[in-house]
């Protein structure tokens, strides 16, 4: 396996500790003394950030380890982050690896739990082999990488001070650095790695409580008075931008194809205002006409960079979107200007977007050259798309153009992707894909492939998962 696939696991793996986030978020919110002051519910939102090294253990393992499931690799998952935890607490009180030791354990884990899943041990000891016999090699695995991390992490942890701090004090530069390259990674499904590091690491608070919290989201949902900078900007982009660049799309199609276009557009410019969702708008243009998505990256980029200079203080649980700034208003250091500044980054969308898509005459959705359709594809299909509930077939016909099941290596899904590794490339058909009116399918390398869906993938994923399961 490459590097490059090795990172888009991880970049997987960064999703599931992200999934129980939101609910903890509100529950934060929710409990803080300027609402409902409930202390309970402030304790079971912290359980998820005061926890977070657990769970991106566990989520890496739900990345790496090799079977259907994964109950048994999480539990070696959970041993291994707790048995790292007390070892670094004997050795060194003071080291705090964050969610690089949860990183590091479920690495671990995963790879003790792929070598001995399987291993087999005499009669008597019967009951330890298998599946349950990683639950002991990692225990001493991890002691030795507790001894060993004793001693490499102090300078490790003062030279990621050092970057932390570096970051912070180049003010609206690192801002704006930063939302430029959570954007143009996207492609790459990589930005899950560096936004890890800001969300979850960046900076230390400690509260009244004497309660420590790290990274940009904890510490602003908790309090921190310093905290939000780096993620403001992002209600400037998917609240307004995204939409302009909806608008702008929906105007400069072609005549005959502006219904069509008006609803998937509009549909896309509604969930990203709501929901932080962007990737179905995303990858209608990311691929078709690239010189859009690299105005988009600097757009959002200066967008961190305007926020910053405002002084613009804004947090989120999940994402930018209008039920986190309804939420974390109240908390937030100027947040009203994000309305006049969204509404002039609106139209600095639409109007760049235009003037672009008209002076090159790009390929942007109602604007394509009218499709080819091969000779399997069926009236039924042609009517195919991402308003279909019909999810089972979807996923049918996505699996024989994936080759079968035969070809299906790993399968699974994220926000808005289906992401596929298949045993043999020339059996896939990505025209057939195409064909099936996903939004965008991206061949990261040659047995890699992400089937760009929208919100829909999870019920999607649900199908494919049933027809690989299927004797």
């Amino acid at each position: 396996m490459d590097i490059k696939t090795n990172v888009q696991k991880l970049g997987r793996s960064m999703l599931v500790p992200v999934s129980a986030m939101p609910l903890a978020g509100i529950l934060l919110r929710l409990s803080a003394e300027d609402l409902f002051d409930i202390p309970i519910l402030s304790a079971a939102g912290n359980a998820v950030f005061t926890n977070l090294d657990i769970l991106f253990a566990i989520g890496v393992v739900f990345g790496f380890a090799k079977a259907k499931d994964k109950g048994m690799a999480a539990l070696t998952a959970v041993l291994a982050i707790l048995t790292l935890q007390q070892g670094l607490e004997i050795i060194d009180p003071d080291i705090d690896m964050g969610i690089f030791g949860g990183i590091v354990s479920g690495s671990m884990a995963s790879w003790t739990y792929n070598r001995f899943k399987e291993q087999r041990l005499p009669q008597a000891l019967s009951f330890f082999a298998g599946e349950r016999f990683p639950l002991m090699v990692v225990l001493l695995v991890q002691v030795l990488v507790a001894v060993l991390f004793g001693f490499i992490w102090p300078p490790i942890q003062s030279g990621l001070d050092i970057f932390a701090q570096t970051w912070v004090q180049m003010g609206a530069l690192g801002v704006g650095l930063f939302m430029f390259l959570n954007r143009l990674l996207i492609p790459l499904g990589l930005h899950h790695v560096i936004n890890s590091y800001i969300y979850f690491d960046l900076d230390e608070y400690t509260n009244e409580a004497g309660e420590v919290f790290q990274g940009e989201i904890p510490r602003f949902l908790n309090g921190d008075p310093t905290a939000g900078y780096f993620l403001a900007g992002f209600f400037v982009i998917m609240m307004f931008g995204v939409p302009g660049i909806c608008l702008a799309i929906y105007r400069t199609a072609y005549k005959a194809n502006k219904e069509r276009v008006k609803g998937i557009m509009g549909g896309g410019a509604f969930t990203s205002f709501l929901t932080n969702i962007t990737e179905p708008v995303e990858f209608t243009f990311m691929f078709t006409a690239p010189i859009l998505y690299v105005i988009h990256s600097i757009f959002a980029g200066l967008a961190g960079m305007v926020t910053y200079t405002l002084g613009i203080r804004f947090g989120f649980s999940f994402g930018a979107s209008l039920i986190d700034f309804t939420l974390g208003y109240n908390i937030a250091e100027n947040g009203l200007l994000v309305i006049p500044v969204g509404i002039a980054f609106f139209f600095l969308y639409y109007f760049t977007f235009s003037f672009v898509i008209r002076k090159m005459q790009l390929k942007t959705l109602g604007r394509e050259d009218e499709k080819t359709f091969t000779e399997e594809r069926t009236e039924e299909e042609k009517e195919l798309g991402l308003e279909t509930n019909n999810y089972t077939f979807l996923a049918k016909k996505m699996l024989e153009s994936l080759g079968g099941k035969g070809n299906i290596e790993d399968a699974y899904n994220c926000v808005t992707r289906l992401r596929v590794t298949v045993n043999e490339a020339d059996k896939v058909d990505l025209e057939r894909i195409r064909q099936t009116g996903v939004s965008g399918v991206v061949k990261v390398s040659d047995t890699h492939y992400q089937i760009v869906i929208g919100p829909e993938v999870t019920s999607v994923m649900g199908e494919f998962n049933k027809l690989l399961d299927d004797e």
